[in-house]
C-alpha cells in the first residue's frame, strides 16, 4: 500500500538524509508551467544539500514515496488529480485514482516510511471565520499525531493565523521559529504573532527533533522559516490583498476545497504576480532548509 521507491528506500536503510515533499502545490496550488518549475527547484535544492528528495502522491492504488520526473509531470498536467488528505488515502488507493498529497497526507506517509523531515510552502490551518464554520485543515491534527518535522513559512496567509496557532497549541505541536521569533505570514516575513521557541541552525533543529522523540512525545514539530527577504512582501500589503480576496470569494459563495485555490489565484492577479514569485522562492528555500535539518539529524543519529 505504501510504495517506497528504491532510491529513497536505500537512503533510509543507510540512515542518510531524506526530505519528503508534498504534491498538492504541484497539482492544485500553482499554475502551469510554474508548478513544474517549483517541483524541479525543490528537488534540486534538496539534492544540493546532500539529501534525497521524496515527492509523495497516490498513484495506481499505492501511496508512492519518491516520484519519478514523469510521474511529477503527470500530476502537474493531469485534470483529474484529487487533492488527497489523510481521509482520502484509503478511498483513492481502493479506486486506483490519482491524488496529490497535502501536508497531512505527506506527513502520514513520511511517518510510516521513517522519514523524519518534510518541506512545504505553508501549512493549512483555521480559515477566517473558522470559529463559526469549523473549517480547519486536517494538517494541524496530523502534525499533532505524526512524528515528522515540517519546514514551512507558517500557515497560508489567507487563513486566520492567530486561531491556527491556538489550535496548534491545543494539539501540543511545538511551533519553532527558524532564525526568527515571529510566526511568518507566508508572503511576509512577520505576522506580528510571536513564537516562544526558536532555533538558528540545522544542528539546533536536529537536536530538538531528537529530544522530542527521546521524550516519547507524540506528533511532529513545525519549523517556521520566513520567506527570503529579497522576495517577501510587506505585512500590511499582504493583509490588504487577502481581505480583498476573501471578500471576492464570499461574493462568489465559495466553500470548502474551492476557497484556497481561488484566494491564491486572486492574490497572484491582484499583486501582478508578486505573490507567485514569493511562493516559488519560499518553496525552494524551505526545501533547502529541510535538507540541511535532515542531514544534521542523520549525522546526529549515526
Amino acid at each position: 500500500m505504501i510504495d517506497v521507491r528504491p532510491e529513497v528506500a536505500k537512503a533510509l536503510d543507510l540512515g542518510a538524509a531524506v526530505v519528503a515533499l508534498e504534491t498538492t502545490v504541484i497539482a492544485h496550488g500553482l499554475p502551469s508551467p510554474r508548478n513544474l518549475e517549483a517541483a524541479e527547484r525543490m528537488k534540486a535544492a534538496v539534492r544540493e544539500e546532500g539529501a534525497v528528495p521524496a515527492m509523495v502522491a497516490v498513484l495506481r492504488g499505492s501511496v508512492v514515496i519518491g516520484l519519478s520526473a514523469e510521474e511529477v509531470a503527470s500530476l502537474a498536467e493531469g485534470a483529474d488529480v484529487a487533492k488527497a488528505t489523510t481521509r482520502d488515502l484509503a478511498a483513492l488507493t481502493a479506486s486506483g485514482s490519482a491524488g496529490a498529497t497535502t501536508v497531512a497526507a505527506t506527513a502520514f506517509a513520511a511517518g510510516r516510511a521513517g522519514i523524519a523531515v518534510m518541506a512545504t510552502g505553508g501549512i493549512g490551518g483555521v480559515h477566517r471565520g473558522g470559529e463559526r464554520s469549523m473549517d480547519i485543515s486536517a494538517d494541524l491534527a496530523e502534525v499533532g499525531r505524526t512524528p515528522v518535522a515540517v519546514v514551512c513559512s507558517g500557515a497560508k496567509a489567507v487563513l486566520d493565523l492567530s486561531l491556527t496557532l491556538e489550535v496548534l497549541e491545543t494539539l501540543g505541536v511545538p511551533v519553532v521559529g527558524y532564525g526568527t521569533g515571529s510566526f511568518p505570514a507566508f508572503y511576509a516575513r512577520r505576522s506580528g504573532l510571536g513564537l516562544e521557541h526558536r532555533v538558528d541552525s540545522p544542528e539546533e533543529a536536529a537536536r530538538l527533533i531528537a529530544r522530542q522523540r527521546r521524550l516519547g512525545l507524540p506528533g511532529g514539530i513545525l519549523f517556521c522559516n520566513p520567506p527570503p527577504a529579497e522576495s517577501a512582501l510587506d505585512t500590511a500589503e499582504v493583509e490588504s490583498l487577502v481581505k480583498t480576496a476573501v471578500r471576492a470569494s464570499e461574493e462568489k459563495g465559495l466553500r470548502g476545497n474551492e476557497v484556497t485555490p481561488f484566494l491564491l489565484g486572486h492574490l497572484a492577479t491582484e499583486s501582478a504576480g508578486r505573490t507567485l514569485a514569493v511562493n516559488l522562492a519560499l518553496l525552494e528555500d524551505n526545501a533547502r532548509v529541510a535538507a540541511r535539518i535532515a542531514a544534521a539529524y542523520a549525522s546526529l543519529m549515526d
